[in-house]
């Protein structure tokens, strides 16, 4: 293939990507922040493998991977929310908690535990 093809094709890719990431950060943005009772239903792992060509003159490909976690919730009205959150986040959480839950759209904020059941 020409390079010059490549090239522009990769830029057209990456451009089409950072456009798509403002947007979900733009609409996420104008959604109100919510706080809502919740309950932790179920967490899990996700294990991303992505392979990219070496740079420069090397031959081959560089694997990296990388651990992406998700929390369940069962918010006010029964409806179900799995939002990603950080290792930390993730690590504190077990099924069963309760408390308050801020999200805005699919952006974790907090989850402040609250002693006590469900009520």
């Amino acid at each position: 293939m020409d390079s010059n093809f490549m090239l522009i094709s990769f830029l057209a890719m990456f451009v089409a990507v950072i456009l798509l990431v403002l947007i979900v950060i733009i609409k996420n943005s104008r959604l109100p922040r919510l706080v809502v009772d919740a309950t932790v239903l179920e967490k899990r792992m996700q294990k991303v493998r992505r392979v990219h060509p070496r740079s420069g003159n090397a031959v081959g490909v560089h694997v990296t991977y990388s651990t992406w976690y998700y929390v369940t919730f069962e918010v006010e009205g029964g409806d179900h929310v799995e939002l990603q959150v950080k290792k930390q986040e993730y690590d504190k959480r077990n099924k069963g908690d309760y408390g308050k839950l801020t999200f805005q759209g699919t952006r974790y904020l907090d989850f402040e535990e609250t002693k006590g059941k469900r009520k």
